[in-house]
C-alpha cells in the first residue's frame, strides 16, 4: 500500500491542482485503487442489475464498514466520481493534501457549507461526472446492519437530477475489519442495483426516496447470511429501525 502511494503521489499530486485535470487524476486514483484491492489479497465479484452510461452523471450510495470502501467504489467506475466528505478529514496527514484538493468537502454543522457544495457539485457533473456519498455519513459498528441515512445524497440527487446507484457491500466489514484481529484475504461481494430515477421529483418528495433506498439495501444486506453472520446477530434483530 505505501509502495503504491509513494510511486503514484508525483502524479496524484500533478492532476490534483486543477478541477479541468480531474479525469487524469480519477485515473492514476483508479490505477492505486486496483492495486490495493488485488495486491491486498481481493478480488471482486460484481452482480450488475444495471450498467451505467459513460455520458450520464449519477448519484452513488454505497452501504459503508470498511476503509476499503472508497477503493473498492474507485476501482469499480471508469468515468469520474467527485465524492462529498467530511472537512474533518483533512487533518489526516498525505491523506487530507489530496483529499481537500479533489472531494467536495462539508461541513454538516454548517448551513453555508451545505450551500457550497451546491455550488461546487454545478461546476463538477459534467461530462459523465458523476457524485458518490455514503449516505450513512458513517462507519457503523461491527454490529449494525445499516445505519440510518442523512438527507444530503437525496437532496443533491434531485437538485441535479442524477439517478440514485444504490451499491451493497457485503464483505469489505468482514474481510478488512476495523478491528486489526479481524479479517482475511478473499471475494468482496458487491451488488449494484437497478438505478432509482429521481426525474419530476421535488424535495418534498426526498423523505420517501431515502426510505426507499434505505430499504431496498437493509433487505439486501439482511438476506445475505455472510454479512448477517459477521454482524454477530439473529436476521430479526437490528440496532437501527428502518426509517419505514
Amino acid at each position: 500500500m505505501m509502495v503504491t502511494v509513494v510511486v503514484l503521489s508525483p502524479f496524484l499530486l500533478m492532476f490534483s491542482f486543477k478541477e479541468s485535470h480531474y479525469p487524469m487524476f480519477w485515473k492514476v486514483a483508479r490505477i492505486l485503487s486496483l492495486v490495493l484491492v488485488y495486491g491486498m489479497g481481493f478480488c471482486l465479484k460484481i452482480q450488475y442489475d444495471q450498467i451505467t452510461d459513460r455520458n450520464k452523471s449519477y448519484m452513488f450510495c454505497p452501504n459503508h464498514a470498511s476503509l476499503m470502501d472508497a477503493f473498492v467504489l474507485i476501482a469499480l467506475s471508469k468515468n469520474p466520481i467527485v465524492f462529498v466528505g467530511k472537512k474533518e478529514l483533512v487533518k489526516i496527514p498525505i491523506f487530507g493534501f489530496f483529499y481537500k484538493r479533489v472531494v467536495i468537502m462539508v461541513d454538516r454543522n454548517c448551513p453555508e457549507s451545505r450551500k457550497k457544495v451546491y455550488e461546487s457539485a454545478k461546476k463538477r457533473l459534467q461530462n459523465g461526472t458523476s457524485m458518490a456519498i455514503f449516505p450513512e455519513g458513517l462507519v457503523p459498528t461491527e454490529n449494525v446492519v445499516l445505519a440510518p441515512f442523512k438527507n444530503g445524497a437525496f437532496s443533491l440527487a434531485i437538485e441535479f437530477n442524477m439517478p440514485i446507484v444504490p451499491q451493497v457491500y457485503y464483505d469489505c466489514k468482514r474481510l478488512f475489519s476495523w478491528d486489526v484481529f479481524k479479517g482475511s484475504p478473499g471475494v468482496f461481494r458487491i451488488h449494484q442495483h437497478a438505478f432509482i430515477e429521481t426525474t419530476g421529483l421535488e424535495m418534498d418528495d426526498m423523505e420517501h426516496l431515502k426510505q426507499h433506498v434505505f430499504k431496498l439495501m437493509e433487505d439486501d444486506l439482511l438476506s445475505d447470511k455472510k454479512f448477517m453472520n459477521d454482524t454477530n446477530r439473529p436476521n430479526n434483530e437490528r440496532e437501527f429501525k428502518s426509517p419505514l
